[in-house]
């Protein structure tokens, strides 16, 4: 892999969600997290039924939320590249 190639492995997809790397890293690492705590959430609500009882589903609807009210001001995607859109 060049030099331009890896440069492109690292910007691209940031890119097309109209980001920059370290913009992107951020968002994606916030999401990360709130994606593993509701999952604990869910997993101590397995157990205790009782507990957590809105937790997951509120965190996936938040997050999609965010995920969908920033789409209308990014540009669209790189030509040939399909985002994700369920």
């Amino acid at each position: 892999m060049g030099g331009v190639d890896l440069l492109r492995a690292f910007s691209e997809h940031p890119a097309s969600v109209g980001e920059s790397y370290t913009e992107h890293m951020g968002h994606a690492a916030c999401f990360g997290v709130r994606m593993i705590a509701a999952g604990v959430a869910c997993l101590v609500h397995a157990l205790l039924p009782f507990l957590f009882v809105h937790t997951g589903s509120r965190t996936i609807a938040e997050l999609n939320e965010r995920m969908i009210s920033g789409r209308s001001t990014r540009p669209e995607p790189i030509a040939g590249k399909q985002r994700l859109t369920s």
